[in-house]
């Protein structure tokens, strides 16, 4: 199906849309040119005034949003709300702090005067997924407004609704018709507009594939571009941490947004001392989760975002299964309406499956057992991704040791990995580059210009 609004739930076509024109995207693209060259004049504190006004969109309506979130891609509605709630901290984050991230830096020089100063570049396309449709978008668009950019966003096909609320919540907000527009096109348009010398930059948040795409799309134009790609994010667990926290904690890590999350943990490395205490408590916690209609506020695990990702969970389990692995618990498709498909445990995995090599979008679990730290920094770091990781333990030099040598871009010690408005967020390896948010995520689109001054 194209661009269209499918409830995950039910399997319901509840809206379908028309694709842009070529002369429709053709005038957005200028419109968003022409409103740079005006925008990026605009002073700091006009731009923090509007920025804080989405967000007070954002929190008054926040449950007008979650709902659509819900409705198009399938999150509980409590962790839709909730993102819509994290939005709105985003846009005041950088509200408040984005004259001061970017303010000239002075260099101690021979010149009478030399300092660095951080100036918008103008149209940035935005190639975003449909697992967190407010969030992912938003995290791009509060820096990069505030820094003087102006926004392109080609949203998810299946979240095409959320696509043109978010347009709508910066022009209510009062930004310029131009500085945020969505494009309701398919990702086959996506080279031409990198094409276009209009558009000096992209940044993606999806799939390995489809960063490869736009990495070298934007590499043979000589175009900046941040890609945030797929993880397959190690929860290590220590003898010395606490294991009902830790159990706690995992279930959670793999199961958020439905398990289709690129920094849900995907595997989990245990110490073989608790290895089979971590096992029993994870096993008997997935088990009792409560699966059904993402509306319901007793729902824990919702559908999937399509019946594809479903058929594609399954297949990838099923490999693993007949390379070798043990299915503890789950392993199917559920028998309902919807994308629906059981909380699943898998054990003993061979490394030539899919369980030990891709990432598992969904909520299935990989347990490995480890004999020792070296053991399990080794099984962590054996991986083709690197985006985040977390590790629990009370012992300080273990600790030390995640930090230093664990690859990803970010570690997390006893708690689970998360995106923080205040913190840069990013991976290495095939897990992709650049950063978003922090300070470091409104510079990567900004001319970090040299100034001397004799």
């Amino acid at each position: 199906m194209g661009i269209a609004t499918v409830n995950p739930a039910t399997g319901e076509v509840v809206k379908t849309f028309t694709a842009l024109s070529d002369a429709e995207v053709e005038a957005k693209v200028q419109r968003a040119a022409e409103t740079f060259l005006s925008y990026r004049k605009v002073p700091f504190a006009d731009r923090a005034r509007l920025m804080t006004k989405a967000a007070e969109i954002l929190e008054k309506e926040k449950e007008v949003f979650g709902r659509l979130m819900t409705l198009e891609m399938g999150k509980p509605l409590r962790a839709a709300i909730a993102e819509a709630a994290k939005c709105a901290t985003a846009c005041r984050y950088y509200a408040e702090n984005a004259e001061r991230f970017l303010a000239d830096e002075i260099v101690d020089t021979s010149a009478k005067k030399s300092f660095v100063r951080y100036l918008p570049i103008g149209p940035v396309l935005a190639v975003m997924p449909w697992n967190f449709p407010f969030w992912q978008v938003i995290r791009f668009a509060a820096p990069a407004l505030m820094a003087g950019n102006v926004g392109l966003l080609k949203h998810a096909s299946n979240v095409p609704q959320c696509a043109l609320k978010i347009e709508e919540l910066f022009c209510r907000a009062g930004f310029p018709q131009g500085a945020f527009q969505t494009l309701l096109i398919g990702s086959q348009r996506v080279d031409d507009l990198l094409n276009d010398p209009r558009i000096v930059a992209a940044t993606l948040t999806g799939s390995e594939q489809a960063g490869i795409q736009v990495g070298m799309g934007a590499a043979k134009r000589i175009k900046k571009v941040v890609l945030e790609l797929g993880g397959s994010d190690p929860f290590i667990v220590m003898p010395s941490a606490d294991l009902d926290a830790a159990v706690e904690t995992a279930v959670e890590a793999r199961i958020i947004n439905n398990g289709q999350s690129c920094i849900a943990a995907k595997r989990f490395i245990v110490a073989e001392p608790i290895a089979d205490a971590f096992e029993r408590k994870f096993v008997a916690r997935m088990e009792a989760l409560v699966v059904g209609d993402p509306t319901d506020d007793k729902t824990e695990l919702g559908p999937l975002a399509n019946a594809d990702a479903v058929t594609s969970l399954d297949a990838d389990v099923k490999k693993t299964v007949e390379a070798g692995a043990r299915l503890v618990t789950g392993g199917h498709p559920l028998k309902r309406p919807g994308n629906y498909y059981a909380p699943t445990v898998l054990t003993n995995i061979p490394k030539n499956s899919p369980a030990y090599r891709e990432e598992l979008f969904g909520p299935v679990a990989s347990i490995f057992r480890v004999k020792n730290l070296d053991d399990a920094i080794r099984v962590a770091n054996d991986s083709r991704f690197g985006l985040g990781a977390s590790a629990w333990t009370q012992d300080d030099e273990e600790r030390e040791r995640f930090v230093n040598e664990l690859e990803a871009g970010m570690v997390f010690i006893n708690k689970m990995v998360a995106s923080d408005p205040r913190i840069p967020f990013g991976g290495v390896k095939q897990s992709g580059y650049g950063r978003e948010l922090g300070v470091h995520g409104i510079r990567e689109f900004t001319n970090i210009k040299t100034v001397w001054i004799q």
